[in-house]
């Protein structure tokens, strides 16, 4: 069989012709750009999506359980069981955003924190990553601080409910979806 020679990745990147902001918000910013590909073809139409860079975190308990959140969602219009999520905030490490919305979101700290992945939500057209962490050993110590928009309920799961949920596809979150399967193929 015959190896096909890549190209660099140098040489398929798309030339920015010209840029057009077209929302300029805190959490979200959306742009129109001309681009010019490495074929010669421009498109004068190709949207990209900004968003700051986003975390979760897979927080299993003292006890061995899994705190699972459960939250309504508009887009879908559904409630939807997640993990803990958020955004960094300036001038945070995306370490430091995890422990502070797992904190907020649950009211639990401590533990032994790793990262496990760092993923990107939609490259295609979203240009920021999402930092997944995996925190061992976390402790309830203060209440919840949820933000204006945040209704959540928090509970705990043994792990193989967690995995069993997953199996049936009753997690729907693709950036939540992507560490678990990770989780349970290597702390299983």
């Amino acid at each position: 069989m015959d190896k096909m020679k890549q190209r660099s990745d140098e040489d398929m990147k798309w030339s920015v012709v010209s840029s057009e902001q077209l929302i300029d918000r805190p959490w979200m910013k959306a742009r129109r750009d001309t681009v010019q590909l490495p074929n010669g073809r421009v498109y004068d139409e190709y949207y990209v999506l900004s968003y700051p860079t986003w975390i979760n975190v897979i927080a299993e308990t003292e006890d061995g359980e899994l705190i699972l959140e459960r939250q309504y969602r508009h887009g879908l219009g559904v409630v939807s069981t997640e993990i803990c999520a958020g955004v960094v905030e300036e001038g945070e490490t995306p370490l430091h955003a995890a422990q502070r919305e797992l904190e907020e979101e649950t009211g639990y700290t401590g533990g032994e924190w790793e990262e496990i992945m760092t993923i990107a939500p939609n490259p295609g057209i979203m240009n920021n990553l999402c930092h997944c962490f995996y925190a061992r050993g976390v402790k309830k110590t203060n209440k919840q601080h949820l933000d204006e928009t945040e209704d959540i309920e928090v509970f705990l799961c043994p792990k193989k409910e967690v995995k069993d949920m997953l199996l049936r596809g009753e997690f729907i979150q693709a950036l939540m979806v992507a560490p678990l399967w990770k989780y349970f193929f290597l702390k299983d």
